[in-house]
């Protein structure tokens, strides 16, 4: 007797509704959308500080320098800010640590205001560096309520990460647009706000909040966990991937054109996020799976250099986009090895450290990228991202070969 075989239309929608299902415990609508709300002037406060430090300086240099001193300090001071979120709460250290982020970010605005010196545009923008990452706690919220269910922590994930590009596709694009549109420090103006707003009504949400850790006696940190160095190397080697990617484009492609093929990478990633959140996943963060995910970016990456080559915007930017297509199940997989494998009261810092690889891989990337395409043919800064993908998935393969 033959059995009736499930309709691939009717998988579709209830594959779909595990992203709904995701939401139905209380406190994680509102956490979520304030998570998004305060993510948000992360993508912002880059772009308009440069705008506004050059309207006023006339130095693109000086904003550049600016910009990548307060990037460097937040790579020192965000592992700080995690463990102290870890082990006291979310609420309690977050809402403090944003207020003297958002006093930072408002000490910039007067300092370009009123003329102050450069050096004070260097050490209010280091200020900023106490911002607690909103991305890890929400991924901590999800890690602390599905603890139990590995299915609905990989949907959660993929959702995060989604949101992520989502917040980085758009949040540029604002920040421009307000500072163009309204006054030179209208972009940073509206990011503390949004900042503020969103991370009250993000830490208000107490019943998500995983519980303080404290200080166990004997526990281990997240960076002398069994395989983290490993997975730190696959997050630099992503972030390179991340940092090239861009400036070799914007080098590549002059105008308009350019912030449009950047989006198409990012949206890429956002809606493979979302496809690959849809699927059965028994153990997230498998290291197996993992090398899997970095094979596949490895390839994709090779379809930008190969475009460029060809010197076709329209091929550029089918590349980009199926490239883009490649890193989210990345960073989705790989984050969740994270969750898998520090402590369970370290999960933010955890998830810090592995931020902390990126933002120093994206500025590898950027300068390799750039020096690139300076002294090479247009393009060949292409081959950076494929390299560091390869790399990436050596670091992978390695870490998969030993027991676990």
């Amino acid at each position: 007797m033959l059995m009736p075989m499930p309709s691939p239309l009717s998988a579709g929608p209830r594959r779909a509704a595990a992203y709904a299902r995701l939401f139905e415990t209380p406190g994680t609508v509102a956490f979520t959308t304030g998570g998004l709300i305060a993510r948000l002037p992360f993508a912002m406060f880059g772009v308009s500080a440069v705008v506004m430090i050059a309207d006023s300086r006339g130095s693109y240099a000086l904003a550049g320098a600016v910009t990548a001193t307060g990037l460097a300090v937040t790579a020192l001071v965000a592992p700080w800010t995690a463990r102290l979120v870890d082990r006291r709460g979310q609420a309690r250290i977050a809402v403090p640590a944003t207020a003297l982020a958002l006093l930072g970010s408002l000490a910039l605005v007067l300092c370009v205001r009123f003329d102050a010196p450069d050096w004070a545009l260097f050490a209010s923008y280091a200020a900023t560096a106490t911002s607690p990452n909103t991305g890890a706690m929400a991924r901590a919220r999800w890690a602390y309520l599905y603890r139990d269910d590995p299915a609905a922590l990989h949907t959660a994930n993929s959702f995060e990460q989604s949101a992520d590009e989502l917040c980085f596709m758009t949040g540029p694009a604002l920040a421009a647009l307000l500072c163009s549109a309204l006054f030179p420090e209208a972009g940073t103006v509206a990011g503390a706000v949004l900042m503020a707003g969103g991370m009250l009504l993000f830490t208000g949400q107490r019943s998500t909040e995983p519980p303080a850790s404290g200080r166990p006696p004997g526990a281990r940190a997240p960076l002398r966990a069994a395989g983290m160095p490993a997975l730190l190397a696959v997050f630099l080697a992503t972030g390179v991937v991340f940092g090239a990617l861009e400036v070799t484009t914007l080098a590549y492609v002059d105008g308009p054109a350019a912030g449009l093929l950047i989006g198409l990478q990012a949206g890429g990633s956002c809606a493979a996020g979302l496809v690959y959140g849809l699927r059965p996943v028994t153990a997230p963060g498998d290291p197996r799976r993992l090398a899997v995910c970095l094979a596949a970016m490895t390839v994709l990456m090779v379809l930008p250099l190969l475009a460029a080559r060809s010197g076709s915007t329209a091929a550029l930017a089918i590349g980009l986009l199926v490239a883009g297509a490649a890193t989210a199940p990345t960073m989705i997989t790989g984050m969740a090895a994270v969750q898998r494998i520090v402590p369970a009261g370290s999960v933010n810092e955890g998830m810090t450290l592995a931020v902390t690889a990126i933002l120093a891989g994206i500025a590898v990337g950027s300068a390799t990228a750039g020096g690139l395409a300076e002294r090479a043919a247009p393009g060949a800064g292409y081959t950076v991202p494929a390299t560091a993908a390869l790399l990436g998935l050596l670091a992978a393969l390695a870490r998969a070969r030993r027991p676990q």
